[in-house]
């Protein structure tokens, strides 16, 4: 099992910068950053820092969307950066949440996402893609590799997940879940055609190391809101007892009311009351070290090949070390 850090890019980006070199030190070979221009800064200036003050580590966005920037321009950040720096990009994409919904737009649709997928993957790679029904190509790009991850909860874009995406983003850690979304992807796959085992599963939740359960709930309470921002997407396009959605990812948004972007991703959100603390365990992995590990081989049975650690709390370089020492060691049996 692969493991990847997530951060947010706030100022500084030197601290960013050194969480990620902390985080190769101790194994892990994927860092991650949010992307949302308005909250915090242009990722993609951070990831050539990143990738300058590292070896082996990959960087990306989890998630970018079709929206904020023009698909031709991602391509192309992304194509330089390989170039710059070896083929060491991965695109995580989806509708858009946060960005798009701060700038007032909405999330974009499923089909559109779909072109966007094919489009960036193609430029990037030095083929030629259809944008905006403009043919083009990136003629300086030499042997370029960009996988294409998108992340999804709901059928029909589980669906689109397994007939495009490289990989498949999950934004939570509960096993019933995951067993439940990985499926519906691996089939979609395997309905278009292509080899179920070939799309990459990344299961992306917070991790906190420590006994004190309760104060490791409140640092990552914060999750299951932004969560619930995609269910509630989901309960208003296909109803609260639709049998499209598992009512165990629904049932817990009922005492949702409404949601505040300032304090997206964030320990100690108030947005986030409502979240109660069996979503926290189910959604995230708390605990010694031992309990991560038996959650993270339950996941890994599951078929599931990273586990991206969010590290939005108050053990941020604690939880990198502990993965390092004890954890990352122990998945690689």
């Amino acid at each position: 099992m692969d493991f990847g850090l997530v951060l947010q890019t706030d100022p500084p980006a030197s601290r960013v910068i050194s969480l990620m070199k902390r985080a190769e030190r101790n194994g892990f070979t994927h860092g991650w950053t949010f992307d949302s221009a308005v909250l915090w800064q242009e990722p993609f200036v951070v990831y050539s820092q990143i990738l300058a003050h590292t070896t082996t580590l990959r960087v990306g966005p989890m998630v970018t969307n079709p929206g904020t920037r023009t698909w031709e321009v991602t391509a192309s950040t992304f194509a330089t950066l390989n170039d710059m720096f070896g083929n060491r990009t991965v695109c995580g994409i989806g509708r858009g949440d946060s960005a798009m919904r701060v700038a007032g737009r909405r999330p974009t649709t499923l089909a559109r996402l779909g072109e966007a997928i094919d489009a960036i993957r193609d430029l990037a790679e030095g083929r030629e893609a259809e944008v905006d029904g403009q043919r083009m190509r990136l003629p300086w790009v030499r042997d370029g590799r960009l996988p294409v991850w998108m992340a999804s909860y709901g059928p029909k874009a589980l669906a689109l997940t397994g007939r495009k995406a490289d990989g498949f983003i999950l934004q939570l850690a509960d096993p019933f879940l995951t067993e439940w979304m990985v499926k519906a992807v691996r089939n979609a796959a395997a309905e278009a055609g292509r080899d179920p085992d070939s799309v990459t599963i990344c299961v992306a939740a917070p991790a906190y190391v420590g006994d004190d359960l309760a104060h490791a709930r409140e640092q990552c309470r914060w999750f299951g809101g932004m969560v619930g921002n995609h269910v509630a997407d989901l309960v208003a396009r296909y109803g609260e007892h639709s049998g499209m959605v598992p009512e165990a990812l629904t049932e817990y948004i009922k005492g949702r009311e409404g949601y505040d972007y300032s304090h997206h991703g964030r320990a100690g959100n108030p947005s986030t009351d409502f979240v109660p603390d069996e979503i926290v365990d189910r959604f995230c992995l708390l605990g010694p070290p031992e309990a991560h590990i038996e959650k993270l081989r339950a996941l890994r049975d599951l078929g599931v090949d990273q586990f991206a650690v969010y590290d939005m709390h108050d053990a941020q370089e604690t939880t990198i070390d502990a993965y390092g020492a004890e954890i990352i060691p122990a998945l690689g049996d």
